[in-house]
């Protein structure tokens, strides 16, 4: 490891500890265990609705929020540097990352007035519906100079079409971005999870709405439905995690067509009733920081899990975001793209694959 990557590698640690990874997963000898004996890094629901759990408001708790299908955690600086300090299996492809910039024609997304989807960068998705323009989760440059952008943005943000709403799934800095946000109008109208009224006002973003899971805002001709995730936020290592809520949106289009944005999410057996209650047309995950699994199972989905829980969905088509733009995890920025068309060949749904980049467009109709 050259000097320059090694004293990367210490900053982007101490950003996991700030703002990511601060709090450590369960030890391996606390966790459930499937019927086949393999441990599980989630809470089984063992037969309970996920609607039930969110009208019993289990997942509040005294000013903060808890994850029912997650394990326990204990802030363990230790185990960050534990990882942060072990060989990293793909040390040597790393070199081999590649930099794409993310040019778009917007005039095509503009001009086409059906649906369509964007991949900007990292998780950020823009969705356009009959003149209704969606961002989800935008970020537009670099969220620390000790991090490398490998997607830098070619386009200019005048161009891109104007926001009608923007929609956070949670609060980790990667996906709710304030300098990315301060490029929006004020008077764009904001949807989140429960928690984020400090940063918004902060922005002076007041036109906004916030959910809890399984909550709905009707947006025109649109319906954005608020959903369970396995996950967890934080922004602030004083106050801790947790403030705020987090999870995944269902946005049920003019024309019907239903889109399933999973957010950061780890597995859990959950997807399988959401999958019943809609009938999901395109569900798009995120896929990426999943290496090393010790670490991570417990926040991010791997390409075979998130391939099981887009069966368990059955949604007719699956997209990836979440990969390219910054090396969260071990693996390298290029790879979820390869390990999910092969944990799908090896299912035999390699054809519902939307195979899309950065700066790419899937237009519906």
């Amino acid at each position: 490891m050259t000097r320059r990557r090694f004293v990367k590698h210490i900053l982007n640690g101490a950003y996991a500890l700030m703002m990511m990874q601060l709090i450590k997963p369960a030890s391996l000898r606390g966790m459930p265990r499937a019927p086949s004996g393999k441990r599980l890094h989630y809470l089984p629901l063992n037969g309970h609705s996920l609607e039930e759990m969110a009208r019993k408001k289990m997942h509040h708790d005294s000013g903060r929020f808890v994850n029912p299908m997650g394990l326990s955690r204990e802030g363990r600086f230790w185990d960050l540097i534990r990882w942060k300090f072990s060989p990293n299996a793909f040390e040597t492809y790393l070199d081999e990352q590649p930099l794409n910039p993310v040019a778009i024609d917007w005039s095509v997304v503009k001009n086409h007035h059906g649906l369509s989807i964007t991949f900007l960068k990292h998780a950020g998705i823009t969705i356009k519906d009959h003149g209704e323009t969606f961002y989800i989760d935008p970020v537009f440059d670099d969220i620390g100079f000790f991090i490398k952008d490998f997607t830098p943005r070619r386009f200019e943000l005048a161009e891109m079409p104007r926001a009608n709403h923007i929609l956070i799934t949670h609060g980790h800095y990667d996906h709710l971005d304030t300098r990315s946000l301060q490029h929006f109008q004020p008077s764009t109208h904001v949807i989140t999870p429960l928690g984020y009224n400090k940063v918004f006002q902060g922005l002076k973003m007041n036109n906004r709405r916030q959910l809890d899971w399984y909550e709905t805002v009707e947006t025109g001709k649109q319906r954005v439905t608020l959903l369970p995730s396995n996950h967890w936020t934080m922004r602030n290592p004083i106050v801790g995690p947790n403030r705020s809520l987090w999870g995944a949106y269902l946005i049920e289009t003019q024309g019907g067509y239903t889109i399933f944005v999973s957010g950061d999410t780890a597995y859990f057996d959950g997807f399988e009733q959401i999958g019943s209650r809609y009938d999901i047309d395109l569900a798009i995950f995120n896929l990426g920081a999943y290496e090393p699994r010790w670490f991570m199972a417990q926040s991010h989905a791997n390409p075979s899990e998130t391939v099981q829980a887009f069966i368990e969905l059955n949604a007719k088509h699956l997209m990836i975001v979440h990969w390219g733009t910054f090396q969260l995890g071990d693996e390298p920025v290029h790879f979820p793209p390869r390990d999910i068309k092969m944990a799908l060949e090896q299912k035999e749904f390699l054809n519902r694959l939307i195979d899309v980049k950065h700066g790419d467009s899937f237009f519906v109709d």
